[in-house]
């Protein structure tokens, strides 16, 4: 089985920020750990049997459900409670769980960010894959610079899905997906720009990075 291997992301403020840079309000934070990596075809092929052409590459067409059911297939699989379950056309979060699940969006932009006050953690063309690259397609994990917190692809390459509703007062289901893609500038390679997509949609440059609750 391929190492699910996760970051501890310290207890900190998060200082909200809005396009501009301006600062929002300060959120305190609580330790959580995150994925070193985006989960990889790899990995979901160890997991639910889908096998893909490129191991290492971020596995994507992932759906925010298909999402969540990925969580639960790596907490059974390492003997851990499962964190979601289901009720018809809703998602329920076990708070108590110990399992994998998705981040919220506060935590991904905590651990993105890694103390840094600026969009991106480092100079962009050493630490994300985005148009300035020039490539038509994900690239396998790890090929830039992590951040201070030791995580990599947070930025570009492909972005993530997250727990939170895009727009909880609005009706219909799109989830917050965050972090730029390979294919997009340097505008949206940033650690504050959010975008939401259908629940059950699929995009090519759209995957996944597991999380935990500290036990």
């Amino acid at each position: 089985m391929t190492d699910i291997e996760l970051a501890r992301i310290p207890a900190g403020d998060l200082i909200e920020r809005d396009a501009r840079g301006r600062a929002r309000g300060v959120i305190r934070m609580s330790a959580f750990d995150i994925g070193v990596f985006p989960v990889t075809e790899e990995l979901v092929a160890e997991l639910i049997g889908e096998v893909g052409r490129h191991p290492r590459r971020p596995a994507t067409a992932l759906s925010w459900f298909r999402a969540v059911r990925l969580c639960n297939a790596a907490s059974e699989w390492e003997g851990l409670d499962p964190v979601y379950t289901f009720e018809g056309e809703e998602v329920l979060w076990d708070l108590d769980a110990d399992g994998f699940r998705l981040p919220t969006e506060r935590e991904w932009e905590f651990a993105c960010r890694a103390g840094s006050p600026s969009p991106h953690y480092g100079p962009l063309p050493d630490v994300a894959w985005t148009a300035l690259d020039g490539v038509g397609s994900p690239q396998d994990v790890g090929g830039k610079l992590p951040n201070l917190f030791g995580i990599f692809d947070t930025l570009g390459n492909v972005w993530e899905w997250c727990w939170d509703p895009f727009d909880p007062d609005a009706s219909g289901d799109a989830r917050v997906i965050r972090g730029g893609g390979f294919a997009d500038d340097a505008w949206s390679a940033r650690a504050d720009i959010r975008r939401g997509a259908p629940a059950r949609s699929t995009h090519g440059d759209v995957g996944i990075r597991f999380a935990r609750s500290s036990s």
